[in-house]
Protein backbone atom coordinates (compact mmCIF):
# COMPACT_ATOMS: atom_id res chain seq x y z
CA UNK A 1 0.00 0.00 0.00
CA UNK A 2 1.40 3.54 -1.15
CA UNK A 3 1.46 6.05 1.63
CA UNK A 4 -0.28 8.91 1.12
CA UNK A 5 2.16 12.04 -0.03
CA UNK A 6 2.39 14.51 3.14
CA UNK A 7 0.32 17.92 2.79
CA UNK A 8 1.63 20.52 0.59
CA UNK A 9 2.65 23.59 2.96
CA UNK A 10 0.99 27.14 2.73
CA UNK A 11 2.40 29.23 0.24
CA UNK A 12 3.49 32.79 1.38
CA UNK A 13 2.17 34.85 -1.77
CA UNK A 14 3.19 38.92 -2.12
CA UNK A 15 -0.25 39.98 -0.82
CA UNK A 16 0.68 38.32 1.99
CA UNK A 17 3.78 40.48 2.64
CA UNK A 18 4.44 44.51 3.99
CA UNK A 19 7.85 45.81 2.18
CA UNK A 20 9.88 47.32 4.61
CA UNK A 21 12.64 50.16 3.33
CA UNK A 22 15.21 50.98 6.21
CA UNK A 23 16.12 53.76 5.97
CA UNK A 24 16.47 55.09 9.47
CA UNK A 25 19.85 55.29 10.25
CA UNK A 26 22.46 57.98 11.27
CA UNK A 27 24.75 57.47 8.17
CA UNK A 28 28.19 58.61 9.82
CA UNK A 29 30.04 56.98 6.76
CA UNK A 30 28.06 60.09 4.94
CA UNK A 31 28.73 62.56 7.33
CA UNK A 32 25.27 62.12 8.72
CA UNK A 33 23.45 63.08 6.00
CA UNK A 34 20.15 61.20 5.25
CA UNK A 35 21.44 58.21 3.39
CA UNK A 36 18.25 57.47 1.66
CA UNK A 37 17.52 60.88 -0.16
CA UNK A 38 21.35 61.21 -1.44
CA UNK A 39 20.98 61.05 -5.15
CA UNK A 40 22.11 58.20 -7.48
CA UNK A 41 21.70 57.10 -11.03
CA UNK A 42 19.19 60.21 -11.38
CA UNK A 43 17.07 59.86 -8.41
CA UNK A 44 16.79 59.59 -4.43
CA UNK A 45 18.39 56.37 -3.15
CA UNK A 46 15.29 54.99 -1.69
CA UNK A 47 13.22 55.61 -4.85
CA UNK A 48 15.22 53.09 -6.28
CA UNK A 49 14.75 50.86 -3.75
CA UNK A 50 10.58 51.42 -3.86
CA UNK A 51 10.98 50.80 -7.05
CA UNK A 52 12.09 47.56 -6.86
CA UNK A 53 10.30 46.39 -3.63
CA UNK A 54 6.62 47.24 -4.84
CA UNK A 55 6.48 44.51 -7.23
CA UNK A 56 7.36 41.87 -4.38
CA UNK A 57 4.72 42.97 -1.65
CA UNK A 58 1.30 43.81 -0.97
CA UNK A 59 2.26 46.81 0.72
CA UNK A 60 4.76 49.05 1.21
CA UNK A 61 6.60 50.98 4.34
CA UNK A 62 9.22 52.93 4.93
CA UNK A 63 11.05 53.53 8.17
CA UNK A 64 12.62 56.86 8.22
CA UNK A 65 13.22 59.17 11.44
CA UNK A 66 13.79 62.47 9.62
CA UNK A 67 13.19 64.08 6.39
CA UNK A 68 9.36 62.04 6.62
CA UNK A 69 7.54 64.26 3.87
CA UNK A 70 10.16 63.61 1.75
CA UNK A 71 10.10 59.79 2.10
CA UNK A 72 6.23 59.64 2.04
CA UNK A 73 6.58 61.81 -1.68
CA UNK A 74 7.74 58.39 -2.45
CA UNK A 75 4.80 56.85 -2.68
CA UNK A 76 4.74 54.43 0.31
CA UNK A 77 3.58 55.11 4.20
CA UNK A 78 6.68 56.44 6.77
CA UNK A 79 6.94 54.78 10.19
CA UNK A 80 10.28 55.97 12.62
CA UNK A 81 11.36 54.11 15.63
CA UNK A 82 9.57 54.12 18.82
CA UNK A 83 12.80 56.20 20.24
CA UNK A 84 14.71 58.61 18.66
CA UNK A 85 18.27 57.73 19.27
CA UNK A 86 18.57 56.02 15.45
CA UNK A 87 18.82 52.57 17.70
CA UNK A 88 19.77 50.67 14.13
CA UNK A 89 17.85 48.64 11.83
CA UNK A 90 16.11 46.50 14.62
CA UNK A 91 14.61 49.80 15.82
CA UNK A 92 13.01 49.76 12.20
CA UNK A 93 12.39 46.56 11.71
CA UNK A 94 10.24 46.95 14.75
CA UNK A 95 8.45 50.09 13.57
CA UNK A 96 7.60 47.90 10.23
CA UNK A 97 5.94 45.08 12.54
CA UNK A 98 3.73 47.49 14.63
CA UNK A 99 2.40 49.14 11.51
CA UNK A 100 2.00 46.42 8.87
CA UNK A 101 -1.43 44.97 8.85
CA UNK A 102 -0.16 41.45 6.83
CA UNK A 103 1.61 38.31 8.05
CA UNK A 104 4.95 39.10 7.28
CA UNK A 105 7.06 41.96 6.99
CA UNK A 106 9.88 41.76 4.25
CA UNK A 107 13.07 44.64 5.08
CA UNK A 108 15.36 45.78 2.51
CA UNK A 109 18.27 48.35 3.27
CA UNK A 110 17.42 51.98 1.60
CA UNK A 111 21.38 51.59 -0.01
CA UNK A 112 21.31 48.50 -1.97
CA UNK A 113 19.87 49.63 -5.23
CA UNK A 114 20.24 45.97 -7.13
CA UNK A 115 18.66 43.88 -4.79
CA UNK A 116 16.97 40.88 -6.33
CA UNK A 117 13.66 40.93 -7.78
CA UNK A 118 12.59 37.65 -6.37
CA UNK A 119 14.13 38.12 -2.98
CA UNK A 120 10.75 38.27 -1.01
CA UNK A 121 9.70 34.71 -3.62
CA UNK A 122 12.63 32.89 -2.63
CA UNK A 123 12.84 34.12 1.14
CA UNK A 124 9.04 33.02 1.11
CA UNK A 125 9.49 29.84 -0.70
CA UNK A 126 12.27 28.86 1.70
CA UNK A 127 10.47 29.58 5.09
CA UNK A 128 7.17 27.95 3.82
CA UNK A 129 9.46 24.73 2.95
CA UNK A 130 10.80 24.83 6.27
CA UNK A 131 7.59 25.00 8.05
CA UNK A 132 7.56 28.71 8.96
CA UNK A 133 3.94 29.62 7.81
CA UNK A 134 1.81 28.33 11.12
CA UNK A 135 -1.79 30.03 11.24
CA UNK A 136 -0.82 29.97 14.68
CA UNK A 137 2.97 30.04 15.84
CA UNK A 138 4.46 27.38 17.31
CA UNK A 139 7.86 26.94 19.74
CA UNK A 140 10.42 25.93 17.61
CA UNK A 141 8.81 27.10 13.85
CA UNK A 142 11.03 29.14 12.18
CA UNK A 143 9.33 32.47 12.00
CA UNK A 144 11.88 34.28 9.81
CA UNK A 145 14.44 33.94 6.57
CA UNK A 146 17.61 35.88 5.47
CA UNK A 147 20.09 36.40 2.40
CA UNK A 148 22.83 35.19 2.35
CA UNK A 149 25.81 34.81 -0.43
CA UNK A 150 29.12 33.17 -0.60
CA UNK A 151 30.59 36.24 0.84
CA UNK A 152 28.51 36.02 3.61
CA UNK A 153 24.92 36.47 5.33
CA UNK A 154 23.37 39.77 4.56
CA UNK A 155 20.49 39.59 7.58
CA UNK A 156 18.82 43.09 7.17
CA UNK A 157 17.38 41.53 3.88
CA UNK A 158 14.79 39.12 5.73
CA UNK A 159 11.13 37.84 6.09
CA UNK A 160 9.72 38.15 9.43
CA UNK A 161 6.72 36.86 11.12
CA UNK A 162 4.13 39.43 12.14
CA UNK A 163 4.49 37.60 15.61
CA UNK A 164 8.10 38.24 16.25
CA UNK A 165 7.33 42.08 17.12
CA UNK A 166 7.07 41.67 21.24
CA UNK A 167 10.26 39.35 21.07
CA UNK A 168 11.97 42.08 18.81
CA UNK A 169 10.86 45.01 21.24
CA UNK A 170 12.05 42.88 24.35
CA UNK A 171 15.54 42.53 22.78
CA UNK A 172 15.92 46.29 21.72
CA UNK A 173 15.01 47.06 25.74
CA UNK A 174 17.27 44.73 26.68
CA UNK A 175 20.00 46.44 24.75
CA UNK A 176 20.72 43.87 21.98
CA UNK A 177 21.13 45.51 18.82
CA UNK A 178 22.66 43.07 16.43
CA UNK A 179 20.19 41.63 13.58
CA UNK A 180 22.12 38.68 12.85
CA UNK A 181 22.19 37.49 16.68
CA UNK A 182 18.46 38.22 17.10
CA UNK A 183 17.40 35.70 13.99
CA UNK A 184 19.73 33.56 15.26
CA UNK A 185 17.74 33.11 18.15
CA UNK A 186 14.74 32.40 16.10
CA UNK A 187 16.60 29.61 14.14
CA UNK A 188 16.15 31.86 10.57
CA UNK A 189 16.08 30.37 7.82
CA UNK A 190 18.90 31.27 5.84
CA UNK A 191 18.64 31.41 2.33
CA UNK A 192 21.73 31.69 -0.06
CA UNK A 193 21.73 33.49 -3.16
CA UNK A 194 24.97 32.99 -4.65
CA UNK A 195 25.41 36.24 -6.55
CA UNK A 196 27.22 38.88 -4.52
CA UNK A 197 26.59 41.91 -6.76
CA UNK A 198 22.85 42.49 -6.15
CA UNK A 199 23.52 43.17 -2.46
CA UNK A 200 26.21 45.49 -3.61
CA UNK A 201 25.37 48.92 -1.18
CA UNK A 202 26.34 52.17 -1.18
CA UNK A 203 28.19 53.27 2.28
CA UNK A 204 30.24 56.62 0.51
CA UNK A 205 29.25 59.87 -0.81
CA UNK A 206 32.43 58.74 -3.28
CA UNK A 207 29.88 55.53 -4.03
CA UNK A 208 27.03 57.94 -5.15
CA UNK A 209 29.15 59.15 -7.84
CA UNK A 210 30.89 55.90 -8.97
CA UNK A 211 29.23 53.81 -11.75
CA UNK A 212 29.10 50.78 -10.13
CA UNK A 213 30.40 47.26 -11.82
CA UNK A 214 28.21 45.27 -8.95
CA UNK A 215 25.01 46.36 -11.05
CA UNK A 216 23.34 42.98 -12.48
Amino acid sequence: MTSAAPPALPTIHRGDMTGLILAGGRAQRMGGRDKGLQPFAGRALAAHAVERLRPQVGALLISANRNLDAYAALGADVVSDETQDFAGPLAGMLAGLRAACTEYVLTVPCDSPYFPSDLGERLGAALSAAGGRPAVPAAGRPLAAYAATAQGPHPVFALLHRSLADDLAATLSAGEHRVRAWLSRHKAVQVNFGDERPFYNINTLDDLHTDSPHAP
